[in-house]
């Protein structure tokens, strides 16, 4: 059985095959899928795009990208915070 490698181990193999065409596969291109929508109450979008501006972003969207991505991690730590307390309440 293989053991995995660590992520220095595998940090090294890769800067040590960077310039290696050999090494490398044939390049995988990945097309975006379009980019998803939703609606939100135009009093919403108003205090949105007012704290878009006041924060200094190019647009809304991407001062909603950001706020969205912090949320989203701040839930994930919390879940699995949540998950490891429960893990080791159980004993496991």
């Amino acid at each position: 059985m293989r053991r995995r490698l660590s992520q220095t181990e595998i940090d090294k193999i890769v800067v040590a095959q960077a310039d290696d065409d050999s090494a490398w596969q044939k390049p995988v291109f990945v097309r975006r899928r379009r980019s998803g929508s939703f609606a939100i109450p135009p009093e919403l979008a108003a205090r949105v795009a007012f704290l878009a501006r006041l924060h200094r972003r190019a647009s809304t969207e991407e001062w909603l990208t950001r706020i969205i991505r912090e949320r989203v991690e701040l839930e994930e730590a919390a879940f699995g915070r949540v998950k490891r307390d429960l893990a080791t309440a159980r004993g496991g």
